[in-house]
């Protein structure tokens, strides 16, 4: 059939068997899962893999805490299940981590707090994370930060997670196994034409581009209705709630290892989990949101909101002059009329086939917990449209990631082992980022200067140059606050110095900014 006027390399006559539009935690799980049960894949993401809400979360794997209060056993247990299978496949950016919750008179009884804890610790299957326990917090280190009146609390163990690392890792190994993964390129439209689905899209630099696929995915996340309403024109468009969560990071509260979750008096929990070493984690708000995701920010309200959640738990006082980064992720929802605090954490997979005209399937909501099985319904879904293979995933870990769960600390001394000027501190981040792989990253040097430009902290001209080369990093944002979250370290100077450098190896104009900086 030829080559498409004006199309980068691109035949129409070559069709994939799938082709996403989106490149967030659903989509990129969803190529990894393709791919490997032998379908030919082609991904596009209008900007960065992983830098919309997938990059936004509160940096957590869990069951759904509240969900058992609900009553909804099974899909806490699936996701407890799905949570254990991701701490398992990458125990580098998926972490255990235990979870304090104090009780105070007045949010919810002693008895009716125990058995929701203790329930959702029951519908987990015992394995490398702790059990739940009553705690009398008053003299004990975790009630050290605490306002007097938190004298009990509970204990259990949940998953935190590196959020656009784990997008990345799904890519990368999607990639690796023959998947067609194109960040920032847009889908400007997608037609059916007889059997196939034609794609027409624009590089961000204005290039055209256009494959055809068999069937086609909108995961897209926040963009969802965008996508149905102004690219593939679908036949249905399910209702859909876009919701707004904002964070705030601040410089430590306390130096112990736990979290906290905070029962306020609206029924919401608010996490605050150790970040970075050096930092605090809060969020997280809850708003309908009615305009463009990606304009989305942290308003004055929600940091209040924030803010008057840990003074009301917390003796030392937050201010807003202490904030060092916020942000503001939108997820889409499916809508099913029920009301802000009810919001379902689960996930919808509508497919739209009529006739033998090409499929077209939607994913709403769904959170890291489900992400590995959302993706392999979606391609279940697809299975009578296309020849697929068997299920693959639950047992295959993410690259840089096979190693024991237990094992990290063993990760880091064979990485000090091998290559001694690094320190414990900068193993500790490499071994955390890229598991196994951080050996590729030092191969070969004999001390620091070996790994060529120090930009700032502790990120080198080798570790930038493998981030160029093998996860799509182009911009200073991309590197310092997705892949490495050095931004909190970085000064202004140092970012421009790094911005820099890489137009210069781009041939493109790039500034790195301290993205939603306070």
């Amino acid at each position: 059939m030829g080559t498409a006027p004006g199309v980068r390399g691109q035949v129409w006559g070559q069709v994939y068997d799938i082709a996403i539009i989106g490149g967030g935690i659903n989509g990129c799980g969803v190529a990894r899962d393709a791919v490997g049960r032998g379908l030919s894949v082609f991904l596009c993401e209008q900007g960065d893999l992983g830098g919309g809400a997938s990059a936004a979360s509160t940096k957590l794997v869990h069951g759904g805490f509240r969900q058992a209060g609900r009553l909804a056993f099974g899909e806490v247990r699936r996701a407890l299940e799905e949570r254990d299978l991701l701490l398992a496949a990458a125990p580098h950016v998926v972490r255990p981590i235990r979870f304090a919750l104090p009780h105070r008179g007045g949010r919810l009884s002693r008895a009716r707090l125990r058995a929701g804890v203790f329930l959702y610790d029951r519908l987990a299957r015992r394995g490398p994370l702790g059990g739940a326990r009553a705690v009398s917090l008053g003299g004990d280190r975790l009630g050290a930060t605490l306002q007097p009146d938190c004298a009990t609390g509970f204990e259990y163990s949940d998953c935190t997670v590196d959020d656009a690392r784990l997008v990345l890792l799904n890519a990368i190994d999607a990639r690796i196994r023959g998947a067609e993964i194109r960040p920032r390129v847009r889908c400007v439209v997608a037609e059916r034409e007889g059997t196939v689905w034609r794609l027409a899209m624009e590089a961000e630099d204005g290039e055209p581009y256009a494959i055809a696929a068999r069937t086609l995915v909108n995961a897209a996340g926040p963009w969802v209705p965008a996508v149905l309403n102004h690219v593939v024109h679908a036949y249905a468009r399910p209702a859909v709630r876009l919701v707004k969560g904002s964070h705030i990071v601040v410089p430590k509260l306390y130096e112990h290892d736990c979290a906290y979750v905070l029962r306020n008096a609206d029924g919401r929990d608010v996490f605050v989990v150790p970040y970075q070493n050096d930092f605090t984690l809060i969020g997280t708000t809850e708003e309908d949101y009615h305009g463009d995701p990606a304009e989305a920010e942290a308003d004055s309200a929600e940091i209040a909101y924030l803010i008057a959640a840990v003074g009301e738990y917390f003796r030392r006082p937050i201010f807003e002059d202490d904030i060092v980064w916020a942000w503001s992720g939108v997820r889409s929802l499916p809508d099913g009329g029920a009301g802000r605090r009810e919001a379902s954490r689960g996930y919808v997979i509508e497919v739209e086939s009529t006739g033998s005209q090409p499929p077209l399937v939607t994913v709403l909501g769904g959170m890291f917990a489900t992400c590995r099985r959302l993706a392999e319904e979606v391609i279940d879904r697809l299975a009578p449209f296309l020849k697929v293979g068997k299920t693959w995933t639950a047992g295959a870990a993410l690259p840089g990631g096979l190693f024991p769960v237990d094992g990290f600390h063993d990760l880091v001394r064979a990485l000090r082992a091998g290559y001694p000027f690094l320190t414990e501190r900068h193993a500790m981040r490499l071994a955390a980022a890229y598991g196994t792989r951080a050996q590729g990253i030092v191969s070969g040097a004999r001390s620091l200067a070996d790994l060529g430009r120090l930009f700032g902290a502790d990120l080198t001209e080798a570790e930038v140059r493998y981030l160029m080369a093998e996860e799509w990093a182009e911009t200073a944002d991309d590197i310092l606050w997705r892949r490495t979250k050095l931004g909190l370290r970085f000064t202004p100077d140092e970012v421009d110095g790094l911005a820099d450098w890489l137009a210069g190896r781009s041939g493109a104009s790039v500034r790195g900014s301290l993205r939603a900086a306070m």
